[in-house]
């Protein structure tokens, strides 16, 4: 089905390759090319890592977490220091989720108006209603906003799915004009609505409806890899896809690993988010172009060889595994920052492959490859 809209935001496509598609976003900003993965720093910051660091990795869209910049330091104060890009130090697009994965992640009390957590830092009780969401979003000022949705743990069962399928609709309104209206928030920035339904096709086909139906500038597709197989992602990824506009950005919310994004880009997924290459990077677990390699492991100790032969970033051109697993072993926060650089260039250069290869019409072999390699 071929949708087209009015968007602040809208994708220009320069090639396809089957359903995988290559071009750029093009935002008020300016533009930033896709297939792209997006670092997520959630307190304003990705872990160990500054926006230098980001800028000489080539990263282009940064995530930042509404729910903890809300409670620190405020979005007040965000605002009053010029707003996330200017707090931060980083030039490029910028994308705040809404807190609405907390839902998921934090069990708070959901109700049909909102969300009422208990803080991480204090213990004290705090709010998210749609509009509240919006409105935190538009004083943080990232160039693009999510709705605040329900991610319902899977497996589920179909009346927990149908009350997320519902409440994310209504909030999504509530959301879209609450945005509409709102002052505070830069000029021409995006709001994105989400689809959820867990892995019923069906109920993803109504989410899907219901949200494009309110005309946002981006669509999310939540709800997904929270506990299901790969394959159910996958085919619920390719029942929803057809669904969305032509012309605006496919986000693929919390999904991250090489095989993952790969395939999802073969479904037509634009972009991606997720923790992971810098978590498990904190914990020694490293992405190469041989796989995953396991830095803690006492073989490591004497080798002399960097992470990956085959990388060009920062880190493999200049340390051993051995050094980097000492300072890991340890402790030392060093380690944190090096191996960091490593995994994201890892993800951000997968990336740039997979561009280059939908141009070429070898996303294919592309794919095989990476499969062959981390599923074996």
């Amino acid at each position: 089905m071929g949708w087209l809209s009015v968007s602040a935001h809208r994708v220009e496509v320069d090639a396809t390759d089957g359903l995988a598609r290559t071009g750029r976003v093009v935002t008020p900003r300016g533009s930033y090319p896709v297939p792209a993965f997006m670092p997520v720093g959630t307190r304003g910051a990705v872990k160990a890592l500054d926006s230098g660091d980001l800028e000489g990795l080539g990263a282009h869209v940064v995530l930042a977490n509404t729910y903890h910049l809300m409670l620190r330091p405020g979005a007040e104060v965000v605002a009053a220091l010029g707003g996330l890009h200017r707090f931060t130090g980083w030039s490029g697009h910028t994308l705040t989720d809404s807190g609405g994965f907390q839902v998921h992640s934090l069990k708070p009390t959901v109700d049909d108006d909102g969300v009422t957590f208990a803080s991480v830092y204090d213990g004290s009780s705090k709010r998210l209603t749609p509009e509240s969401a919006v409105e935190i979003q538009g004083l943080l000022g990232a160039d693009t906003q999510m709705v605040l949705d329900v991610c319902a743990t899977l497996p589920a069962t179909p009346a927990a799915l149908r009350v997320a399928v519902d409440r994310t609709a209504d909030w999504a309104g509530r959301a879209r004009e609450r945005h509409r209206t709102l002052e505070q928030r830069p000029e021409g920035q995006a709001l994105y609505g989400i689809v959820q339904g867990g892995t019923d096709e069906i109920l993803r086909a109504e989410s899907a409806e219901r949200t494009v139906a309110l005309d946002f500038d981006g669509y999310g597709i939540g709800g997904l890899s929270v506990g299901e197989p790969r394959p159910a992602m996958l085919a619920t990824l390719a029942a929803t896809l057809p669904l969305l506009p032509d012309d605006q950005p496919r986000y693929l919310m919390g999904v991250g690993d090489p095989v993952g994004m790969l395939e999802a880009v073969a479904l037509g997924v634009d972009q991606f988010d997720c923790v992971a290459p810098t978590r498990l990077a904190r914990h020694g677990a490293i992405w190469t172009s041989d796989g995953k390699l396991s830095l803690r492991r006492a073989s490591n100790a004497s080798d002399d060889r960097p992470l990956d032969p085959e990388c060009s970033c920062t880190t493999c051109a200049r340390w051993s595994r051995g050094y980097l697993r000492h300072l890991l072993v340890l402790g030392e926060p060093t380690a944190w920052r090096l191996l960091s650089i490593h995994n994201l260039h890892f993800v951000l250069t997968l990336m740039g492959e997979a561009r280059a290869s939908i141009a070429a019409g070898t996303f294919d072999a592309l794919r095989a490859r990476v499969r062959d390699t981390w599923e074996t």
